[in-house]
């Protein structure tokens, strides 16, 4: 039984790590402590079946397929049915063909913009791409990216983002550079090609400007303090996922629609 949980302590921080998570924010989704998730991924705490259930929730898949050691797990790109191919049983945690395509246009655009400017390094980004999905729903009642955003005490943090950049540093569309912003350490991603805008809209362009004029001047900490006070962020545990339609009971100066009508 020991090496069992050993077992899966191990496929927990396995997956925990594909799908861009620290310890600290898996903790906080399972409501316990960073020790004690440390322990299970060590195999020296045993698992209760209530924290198999929310594990499987948090990783996309079900407690039978998490607890079936036999199993390869990775995050994979969704393509269409066709270019599937190999029978190698495994845990699918996906991401629309769809939503990857406009997630790579705006990074790059972002990147054109003000990706070169000392400020901004990778954590700000993601508070960008949070502004960005969320000023665009509360607009207007559609996803742009569609991004799944967690809580966590340095603000919103795109789920999807690390198997993004890995895609797109694979297919030369971007680079990764380490750096420094005045003592601390930074990284930093260079654009190796222009988006394609064709696959934007002009109402996504003007919004993505508007959140970049507005926010892109601040560092990590200042704007990860700025993210503290949006209703989205502030109705949510730590680690837990923000929810969209929260952004119909934003405040100023975070609202970005009128609703005199």
């Amino acid at each position: 039984m020991e090496r069992f949980f050993e077992k899966l302590g191990a496929r927990i921080k396995n997956l925990r790590k594909l799908i861009g998570l620290s310890q600290e924010e898996l903790a906080g989704r399972l409501k316990i402590s960073r020790v004690s998730l440390s322990q299970m991924e060590n195999g020296q705490r045993k698992i209760s079946a209530e924290e198999i259930k929310n594990l499987a929730d948090i990783f996309n898949t079900t407690s039978d397929i998490l607890l079936d050691l036999q199993k390869d797990a990775k995050v994979i790109v969704e393509a269409p049915a066709r270019e599937r191919t190999g029978t190698k049983p495994e845990i699918r945690i996906s991401i629309p063909q769809k939503n990857l395509n406009k997630f790579r246009e705006v990074l790059l655009y972002i990147l054109g913009k003000i990706g070169a400017k000392p400020n901004v390094g990778e954590s700000v980004i993601y508070k960008l791409l949070y502004f960005i999905d969320f000023n665009y729903y509360e607009k207007y009642e559609e996803q742009l990216i569609g991004a799944t955003y967690i809580k966590n005490k340095f603000g919103p943090t795109p789920k999807e983002f690390v198997k993004v950049v890995e895609e797109m540093i694979k297919s030369g569309d971007i680079k990764k550079a380490e750096d420094k912003y005045f003592q601390f350490p930074q990284r930093k991603y260079l654009p190796l090609r222009q988006p394609d805008l064709s696959k934007l809209k002009g109402s996504e362009v003007k919004l993505i400007d508007d959140v970049l004029d507005k926010l892109s001047d601040m560092n990590a900490f200042q704007i990860g303090e700025y993210s503290h006070n949006d209703v989205p962020w502030m109705t949510k545990e730590d680690g837990e996922i923000i929810d969209y339609e929260s952004v119909f009971y934003r405040t100023q100066p975070y609202s970005v629609r009128s609703y005199d009508e």
